[in-house]
């Protein structure tokens, strides 16, 4: 496919408002607080940054319940601060993407306040309703990927409505078209300030297997989540008609969160000819540490760490979509735990794990997409209580299991939730040693890491291994290296439980990438046979210093980029 898109040759920097900087002391970070940043962003080198949700909203999902899409919250400022924002991040060269929620809004939005008073209003429609069962039940057994129930009883209409998250997040009804007019309407106020483009929140949910059939209970699960309730039957007709209306004639990027999907059927949502997005978030290889045979909730269940399985994955992605489509890549973001407290080593190997899965995952081919605090090597917030998450996930199931439901304790959730929670990536932004890490100088909304003294941005830019410098000439490889967008891609060891190495072919050339994902001192022996004749010709990026040749042993987490010859 052509790699001539901007977003082709991008690093996109997500930002989490709440937690990446405080302007006026509440402890909220705040649209004046990211701008004050703009300099620094720019120094890392990305080329757009992407706002997760600062609608007005309840925060009852941390922004993700929207009540009213044209009015930014109060407590991030005001729609003149984004609009300021904007300006000042395009005076830097930096594009804007903001955050599309549009498979559900908040309960508190007017057209659900209006939809949930009768059955013939003109917004009755807006949300998906349905009779109860003759005993009164929920119309099916359709579970909350919060837990419970996806339905919710409304008295007013004596009819039950689907949520697929929290009851708070009543689903809009794509089928209706003006439901689909309203949402494109809202897209084009935002284009006219000055947004250039859409992470679209769960995208692959907005069209519904309507009938809602029960699904199968053969462990009597009495609420379950599953395949139907992603990739609906008018799902890419939707996508097309927005296509069409909005993301083609006004030049917008768009990345969808597509949950259900697989490296086979990403290509009916980003290949080019059939005009529906650029990209998708993938979650296959975010998912490999998942017990699928371990009882609710789920994500608690944590297996150990399978390199080959991420292989596997990231591979399949990569095969797949060449020449079909585009990827994205990312290891963290508002929704996944540090990756290096997740899969690597946030102690003794903090900057060569950090630096090592950095490398495997933008020497890839697709946009990537930094984390805040990824490119300082954040981890997880090891000194939280149960007491001290504010995810709802976490909240939540601590409600349902008091000490033991489930097949969990009490401690055994903090020990989970230390390892997998959404929280772990939301603890404010760490600037420096100083009070609540220079975030903010009132109380922090969520509580600060404890190791901020030692990990924070000014110290990791005064030190030899320097997380951010590393970040730095990885971003500038990817808008100099042409081999990097549009290389060929081949997965080399596939089987080796310790080491990532793959190599880029593009134009008669070829550079070799490969990083030791372990504690341990791993012999190159394998790797050596494999490449047969092919030597280091010249090294682009290095996590240890003074290696040249290929015959010695990878040091932990050791990484490197070279060119073959």
């Amino acid at each position: 496919m052509a790699t001539s898109q901007w977003w082709q040759k991008a690093v996109i920097y997500q930002i989490y408002p709440k937690s990446f900087n405080d302007s006026n002391g509440d402890g909220i970070g705040d649209l004046p607080g990211i701008t004050a940043k703009l300099d620094y962003l720019k120094e890392l080198g990305i080329d757009a940054i992407w706002i997760s949700p600062i609608y007005t909203s309840p925060q009852v999902d941390s922004g993700y319940d929207i009540s009213d899409y044209r009015v930014i919250d109060p407590r991030f400022g005001t729609n003149a601060d984004l609009y300021h924002l904007i300006d000042e991040a395009h005076a830097r060269g930096i594009k804007v993407i903001m955050d599309l929620v549009a498979n559900h809004t908040s309960d508190q939005h007017v057209w659900f306040q209006q939809s949930r008073q009768s059955r013939d209003n003109y917004f009755s429609d807006f949300y998906i309703w349905r009779d109860p069962q003759p005993d009164g039940s929920a119309p099916s057994n359709w579970g909350s990927y919060f837990g419970g129930s996806a339905w919710e009883y409304e008295p007013l209409r004596q009819q039950y409505y689907l949520h697929y998250f929290a009851k708070e997040q009543p689903d809009l009804n794509w089928e209706n078209p003006l439901v689909r007019t309203a949402v494109y309407d809202l897209m084009r106020f935002w284009k006219a300030h000055g947004v250039d483009g859409w992470r679209m929140d769960v995208i692959s949910g907005i069209s519904k297997f309507t009938d809602f059939p029960d699904y199968p209970t053969p462990n009597g699960e009495q609420f379950v989540v599953g395949d139907l309730h992603a990739n609906g039957p008018r799902l890419h007709e939707f996508l097309q008609e927005m296509n069409r209306e909005v993301l083609a004639p006004f030049d917008m990027m768009s990345v969808g969160e597509a949950p259900g999907s697989t490296a086979r059927n990403a290509r009916q949502f980003v290949d080019q000819t059939r005009q529906e997005l650029n990209m998708v978030f993938t979650f296959d290889h975010m998912d490999i540490d998942a017990d699928p045979m371990a009882p609710f909730p789920q994500k608690f269940h944590s297996l150990a760490f399978d390199l080959v399985k991420l292989k596997q994955s990231l591979s399949e992605w990569q095969n797949s979509l060449f020449n079909h489509g585009w990827n994205t890549l990312y290891f963290e973001n508002h929704d996944q735990p540090r990756v290096i407290s997740r899969w690597g080593n946030d102690g003794q190997y903090r900057y060569q794990s950090a630096t090592a899965f950095a490398t495997v995952l933008h020497g890839l081919q697709g946009t990537p997409y930094v984390f805040e605090g990824e490119e300082i090597g954040m981890t997880n917030a090891h000194n939280f209580t149960l007491a001290d998450y504010n995810d709802i996930e976490v909240t939540n199931t601590a409600k349902m299991l008091g000490t033991t439901v489930m097949g969990l304790t009490a401690t055994e959730l903090l020990a989970a939730a230390q390892q997998i929670s959404r929280d772990n990536a939301r603890t404010p932004m760490q600037w420096d040693n100083s009070a609540n890490a220079g975030f903010t100088t009132g109380q922090p909304w969520l509580k600060i890491n404890s190791n901020f003294p030692t990990i924070n941005v000014a110290t990791d830019r005064q030190q030899t291994q320097s997380v951010f410098n590393y970040y730095q000439q990885l971003i500038a490889l990817r808008h100099d290296a042409e081999w990097l967008t549009a290389g060929e891609y081949q997965l080399l060891l596939s089987n080796d439980p310790q080491l990532f190495a793959y190599t880029r072919t593009y134009a008669g050339q070829v550079w070799l990438i490969v990083a030791n994902l372990s504690p341990e001192i791993v012999a190159t022996t394998a790797l050596q046979a494999v490449l047969g004749e092919q030597k280091i010709t010249q090294l682009l990026l290095q996590n240890y210093p003074e290696r040249q040749r290929l015959d010695a042993p990878l040091q932990p987490y050791e990484a490197l980029i070279a060119k073959l010859g």
